[in-house]
């Protein structure tokens, strides 16, 4: 059996009308879709039960990691393709999907993305590779600050194309998600050793510089000047989401110390 029939996509969906469609669009290949929902009012539930080979499973959303592992009990292939909803796959990555012949100790594939803003490619971003294509047993997710990391074991390799990120959500709808991560990340930043945090977020724990620099990093050394105003649009996208970290830090750090009294 060629690869790409024993891999079934995974998508967490949670109001996703501006992207579900240009999402399943690049799935046509699949057999069988497996959609875990928290409570979709916009449409997204209506696209997807229009679109064959879905099947939605209903899920209140308590972390990205619960969500998933939720959703791994009902893959029933041997392999799975983690995707958010503001993702779409390449017509690169399908035909290298095709062309896929894992070895019998290969336990998943890792992609890199091109983030895009209302359908701009961006030269760079912050936006890491992550395992996207997996075995599915031994597989298991767990939280990490505000995001989720994928744990199992075996040789992870990575795919030749890339897929685009390419969130079309509101602006207001992008505020309101940030500040629930600026909780989340300031609450495992401050709860970890110093020595288990990478040197990035080591310089977030301090509050102050990560915002300009990440500001700085994003316009220079990533290119965004150069993408024109989508390129300022995502360089202020992630000063504010650095500013709105920082300001969580404080304000749990403040509301810790002891006030003046009288």
């Amino acid at each position: 059996m060629p690869l790409i029939d024993d891999i079934t996509p995974l998508l967490i969906t949670y109001d996703e009308i501006q992207n579900i469609e240009r999402t399943l669009a690049k799935l046509a290949w699949a057999r069988r879709i497996v959609v875990i929902d928290s409570g979709s009012t916009d449409g997204t539930l209506e696209v997807l039960a229009r679109t064959p080979g879905v099947e939605v499973h209903h899920r209140t959303f308590d972390s990205f990691a619960g969500q998933c592992n939720f959703g791994l009990e009902a893959v029933t292939t041997d392999w799975v393709l983690s995707m958010d909803a503001d993702y779409e796959l390449s017509d690169a990555l399908v035909a290298e999907l095709c062309a896929l012949r894992p070895t019998e100790g290969q336990a998943g594939f890792r992609a890199r993305f091109v983030y895009c803003i209302h359908g701009r490619p961006l030269r760079g971003s912050l936006y890491p590779p992550r395992t996207v294509l997996y075995r599915v047993a031994g597989a298991r997710y767990e939280n990490e600050g505000h995001g989720h990391r994928l744990r199992r074991d075996g040789t992870v390799t990575d795919l030749k194309a890339p897929i685009y990120h390419d969130d079309r959500k509101p602006l207001a709808r992008w505020l309101r998600s940030q500040l629930g991560y600026a909780a989340r990340e300031a609450a495992h930043l401050l709860s970890a050793s110093r020595a288990s945090l990478s040197r990035a977020d080591r310089i977030r724990l301090m509050g102050w510089p990560a915002p300009m620099l990440v500001f700085l990093y994003v316009l220079i050394a990533k290119g965004a000047l150069l993408d024109g105003p989508a390129g300022w649009f995502y360089a202020f996208q992630r000063l504010l989401a650095e500013v709105l970290l920082a300001l969580e830090l404080l304000d749990r750090r403040l509301a810790g110390r002891p006030s003046r009294s009288g």
